[in-house]
């Protein structure tokens, strides 16, 4: 029989479901630039520290080092809206949690207009013509010829 191995944490730290993917994931997809950073081409990092109460939430985030121009308060707002799954311990306490994080904040590229075809037709000044190019016949092969020997052994 062996033996049972014990964890090697006693307490258990939060994780995001899905991990750090889905984490790096769900942050881009609700970062919504601001528009004061926008129009003074505003880039960098911001760097927060958050508190996760013991069900998981959000309760508490500082801009460690910020960007200003509404980017810290952003950064503010996102990590607001994470929630983390707390795995279970061998006893129900109730522990919060410290942690850093960075969010970066890059101007987007603008996205490239798609092509709209308009109802109604426009008039080009090409004129277009078709010249049939003659078929080139590929060569015939030349025979070779070919020779044999034979030896005949008595």
């Amino acid at each position: 029989m062996s033996k049972e191995r014990k964890d090697n944490s006693f307490i258990k730290k939060p994780v995001y479901p899905g991990g750090n993917a889905a984490y790096r994931k769900f942050i881009k997809d609700n970062l919504k630039y601001p528009k004061e950073a926008l129009e003074k081409k505003i880039e960098g990092i911001v760097f927060i520290k958050y508190t996760i109460d013991h069900k998981g939430k959000v309760i508490e985030s500082q801009v460690l080092k910020g960007i200003g121009h509404g980017c810290n308060e952003e950064a503010q707002r996102i990590v607001s809206l994470l929630k983390f799954d707390i795995p279970k311990g061998p006893r129900k306490l109730r522990v919060t949690f410290h942690k850093k994080t960075q969010i970066s904040f890059k101007i987007p590229k603008p996205k490239a207009k798609p092509v709209t075809k308009s109802k109604a037709p426009q008039k080009s000044n090409m004129v277009y013509q078709y010249i049939p190019t003659p078929k080139k016949q590929a060569p015939k092969p030349a025979k070779k010829k070919v020779s044999y020997t034979y030896t005949i052994g008595q």
